[in-house]
């Protein structure tokens, strides 16, 4: 008499290829309780000067802003397709598990530093301040502007054999993104202009807005240190790399923007043309 044979058991390791998830996209999961309450973000486009922004304000001794974080780019993946359903026994979702682990990554970095408020600069951001508003309903935003042209100038300069339609193409979606946060929150706006020009003066609005005393250590940003200067982490060039503010490099009057560009640039009180 043969013996039975048992089925093979199933690897519950195993990672299955990824398939559609009707329940996960079905449920919203409520906001989970946060270990930093009110992070500062910096909304811009690239190349508008947010390096430079985010250095003074770690040269205070209570900010800690470290180099672009890349938040929206750490996704968590529920890889079995009862791994919806379990989550959302404990009220979470994959966007809410997101949102707890872009928390604990800006909470410990704000731990290790000893310093009690943090402020993440990535560009990047500007294309999804709606998430962050939902996962920080208390989060403070800085939104800074730079005369449209004189972006599309510097990405110009930046790029090897540069495409100058898509250039101006990306510059726009950051556009519309920026302006849409001027309008719905209640953020800080600052432009890369008046903070080059006059920098104790706007870095006195903004501790001002962050709560914080204003220090004269600021603006001598070249003698703290600010980790690496190099690609992906923020800007990494010779201006920045001075240790000094220097004079904003003007929009190319030569520089024609698409009608829109325009309107927008004429809304933040830049002249267009």
């Amino acid at each position: 008499m043969k013996e039975a044979v048992s089925p093979p058991r199933r690897n519950l390791d195993a990672v299955p290829t990824p398939r559609p998830r009707p329940t996960e996209d079905r449920y919203t999961a409520p906001c989970a309780p946060r270990l930093v309450e009110s992070p500062v973000f910096v909304l811009s486009s690239v190349r508008s000067g947010s390096t430079l922004l985010r250095v003074l304000l770690n040269s205070h001794s209570r900010v800690r802003a470290p180099h672009e974080m890349h938040l929206r780019t750490l996704h968590v993946e529920l890889s079995r397709d009862f791994t919806a359903e379990a989550m959302k026994a404990l009220e979470l979702d994959r966007q809410e598990l997101e949102h707890m682990l872009w928390d604990r990554v800006l909470h410990l970095e704000l731990a290790r530093s000893g310093k009690d408020v943090i402020v993440d600069k990535t560009p990047a951001n500007t294309l999804i301040w709606p998430r962050l508003h939902r996962c920080w309903p208390q989060a403070k935003y800085i939104v800074l502007l730079r005369h449209p042209g004189a972006v599309i100038t510097s990405l110009t300069n930046r790029r090897t054999d540069p495409d100058h339609a898509a250039i101006r193409a990306e510059v726009l979606e950051y556009a519309e993104k920026l302006e849409e946060a001027r309008l719905n929150l209640d953020a800080h706006v600052i432009t890369y202009e008046e903070l080059t020009a006059e920098p104790e003066r706007t870095t006195r609005g903004l501790c001002d807005y962050l709560g914080v005393p204003w220090e004269h250590t600021m603006l001598d940003y070249g003698d703290q240190d600010h980790g690496s200067f190099r690609p992906q982490l923020g800007d990494w060039s010779s201006t920045i790399k001075s240790g000094r503010v220097q004079p904003a490099r003007p929009a190319d009057p030569e520089t024609e923007l698409p009608p829109r560009l325009a309107e927008l640039a004429q809304a933040w009180g830049y002249r267009a043309g």
